[in-house]
């Protein structure tokens, strides 16, 4: 499939697709809509860097996190983590 080069390629560690598919389908649908406007504008409003050092970015969505990277070389958003807010930031 060809992606132009202003659009990012959407990908999932095994962790961040098993997250996704433990929710609810209203919730799936959700998260996969924010996920997927992430390949046109990777850092949307309301989107924040997470202290530490490491390259990663959160989005709320309600209650539940989506946390991914930007690769700005291959052009690609990496959904690490997906979960509660209470869970998400525990390794």
């Amino acid at each position: 499939m060809y992606i132009s080069r202003s659009e990012y390629r959407i990908e999932f560690t095994s962790q961040g697709a098993r997250d996704l598919r433990k929710l609810s389908r209203r919730d799936q649908r959700r998260v996969a809509a924010r996920i997927d406007a992430l390949a046109h504008d990777p850092r949307p409003p309301g989107v924040k860097k997470l202290k530490g050092g490491h390259d990663i970015w959160r989005m709320r969505v309600d209650d539940l996190r989506v946390l991914y990277t930007i690769t700005e070389q291959i052009v690609t958003v990496t959904v690490v983590r997906v979960s509660h807010r209470r869970d998400v930031y525990r390794r």
